[in-house]
């Protein structure tokens, strides 16, 4: 009872991680203008993403603007936006080997090998997915940190942390725990595997008759 439930944990926890990270992916929220010259009537407020550049007025209007040239972006960017789409890939596949390891649980009596394998993986392409999520995410939020308090950066181009950041972090905690989930009930059905069934090949060399047999029936007609 208590492996279904991590089971089921895992798998929403790789959901919502999942979500979180397409999310993330598109969300032009990961630079956001910063006001800090006093003035309390703002009536622009400006996001930057990975796809878009956007302009928020007064929270009536928003207009966005994708980038004009894939050339001309930054190294740094053009990394994040890689990172990112490998990661909702991967995201998905994570899940959808999830949801079979879940699916076929109540048969590892009859193949816990294959079983294992399933949840092995899933676990395994989780945690890989949280580390991809989390090297832009930490990289951009700890360069946003940085020029914030750079008195070099003019005031008109700091920013601040953004909500997709935000959500990145999350979603790779869910995705971490839901691939730590996942291996920790691999390792105890692998071992349960081992103490329940026993290698066929070793089982079958302690028989006398097994590995003898043709030679034996040679012999007698001898």
């Amino acid at each position: 009872m208590a492996c279904c439930v991590l089971q089921i944990t895992g798998l929403i926890f790789g959901g919502i991680g999942m979500v979180g990270t397409l999310a993330a992916t598109v969300m032009p929220q990961w630079r956001v203008s910063a006001y800090l010259d006093g003035n309390i009537v703002v009536f622009e407020t400006i996001w930057e993403g990975l796809w878009m550049d956007c302009i928020s007025q007064l929270g009536l209007r928003l207009q966005c603007k994708f980038y004009d040239s894939f050339l001309a972006l930054p190294p740094p960017l053009e990394a994040f936006r890689a990172l990112m789409c490998i990661a909702v890939v991967l995201s998905v596949l994570s899940f959808l080997m999830a949801i079979v390891g879940v699916k076929y649980t109540q048969r590892t009596k009859e193949d816990p090998q294959g079983i294992s394998i399933f949840i092995l993986a899933a676990g395994v392409a989780f945690l890989l997915t949280g580390a991809l999520v989390l090297i832009p995410v930490s990289w951009t939020g700890g360069s946003i940190i940085r020029d914030f308090y750079d008195p070099e950066v003019p005031v008109p181009l700091k920013r601040e942390l953004g909500a997709a950041l935000y959500v990145g972090w999350v979603s790779t905690a869910l995705l971490i725990a839901a691939g730590a989930m996942y291996c920790r009930f691999w390792c105890w059905a692998d071992t349960s595997a081992k103490s329940r069934y026993p290698s066929l090949s070793r089982h079958s060399l302690c028989k006398p008759g097994a590995a003898r047999g043709p030679s034996l029936g040679v012999h007698a007609y001898v």
